[in-house]
């Protein structure tokens, strides 16, 4: 789950505590386009206050503006539909004839909402089962490839980390790649043998193991909801990562570093037996073209060019580095393209 839905929990479970009633609102079902995918989670408080989002803004206007008028009653959950009509989509910010289904739930003592956020920042993956006639909640073990289903009777919600990282070394950039990282929900794995690198990590929620780089990749275990990304610079660090995750269904291998370098790391990962097309998975330079000169740019850039991996965008040559790169070269000798000597 991400950041913002790991808020909703938060927010759910303190504002209980604190003796208010509370409104948890799910995202069950959406046709057309949609701001927010199904399972993003909305909580209003009884006197309106709210955290959390299900659309671009005017849904959770209008679900404030019941919870003032109407209050939070009853211990029931319910499903409501937004934007049937062209009207109502025009109304509630969605695409004319696009429509969103959502479970609104009154939490209480049944919701079992404190036991789900505690297994959460456990980093364990939890499905969530809730009963529509009584609003009894109940918690199980949940897999990575588990996702919402709802069926009117009983809601079922996969909370927790979706995706993994591993970052080879521990250096400056890793601070803060590993930061916004955990903010867009990975489970953050970084590896370095260095002490020099290690005795001074300070990320929290991130897990720091300081074992060899090719060990670690296949102690992970790494499957189709993997990334790796290498930012040491140091081929005896970087290339044993990559070695072994190339081989791995990781949906991302990345390393940073030149164009020349990456060139040739290419070439030493050719002598560890990597064929073209394992070589061809490996993304390097690592990033999208952004122009990024200082680390928090540099991590930003990386992370662009994953969650595009992740979420199956293919993303055009101009918008890597060593396209950009190229495609500017070219535009400032465009004599070279012809042969010509600059």
């Amino acid at each position: 789950m991400d950041s913002v839905d790991l808020e909703v929990l938060k927010s759910s479970v303190r504002w209980m505590a604190e003796g208010h009633r509370t409104l948890l609102v799910t995202v069950v079902r959406t046709w057309g386009s949609s701001p927010r995918p199904e399972g993003a989670m909305l909580a209003v408080r009884d006197d309106g206050l709210v955290v959390g989002s299900v659309s671009g803004g005017c849904i959770e206007d209008d679900l404030i503006d019941r919870v003032r008028r109407e209050g939070i009653a009853g211990a029931r959950p319910e499903s409501v539909k937004y934007g049937i009509s062209a009207e109502e989509a025009h109304r509630f910010g969605l695409p004319c004839g696009g429509t969103i289904e959502l479970v609104t739930e009154p939490l209480g003592p049944a919701s079992g909402l404190a036991e789900l956020l505690t297994a959460v920042e456990e980093g364990r993956l939890v499905a969530r089962s809730l009963d529509m006639a009584s609003g009894r909640a109940t918690l199980g073990h949940a897999e990575a490839t588990d996702g919402l289903a709802f069926d009117g009777r009983t809601l079922l919600t996969i909370h927790g980390p979706r995706y993994r990282m591993l970052v080879i070394g521990a250096g400056q950039l890793s601070k803060y790649l590993c930061q916004i990282a955990v903010g867009l929900g990975f489970q953050v794995t970084v590896c370095d043998p260095r002490e020099e690198y290690t005795e001074t990590w300070d990320i929290p929620g991130v897990t720091m193991v300081r074992t060899m780089p090719d060990d670690t990749v296949m102690e992970m275990k790494l499957d189709e909801r993997s990334a790796v990304i290498a930012l040491t610079h140091d081929p005896k660090l970087d290339d044993l990562a990559l070695m072994e995750a190339l081989r791995t269904r990781a949906f991302y291998v990345g390393a940073l570093g030149s164009r020349r370098n990456n060139q040739a790391r290419r070439e030493r990962l050719k002598e560890f037996d990597l064929n073209d097309l394992q070589l061809a998975r490996l993304h390097g330079p690592v990033g999208i073209y952004i122009g990024s000169r200082t680390p928090p740019e540099i991590a930003i850039s990386i992370l662009a060019e994953v969650v595009a991996a992740k979420n199956h965008v293919s993303l055009p040559d101009i918008l890597q580095v060593e396209g950009a790169k190229a495609a500017r070269e070219l535009a400032a000798d465009p004599a070279s393209s012809c042969g010509v000597d600059s």
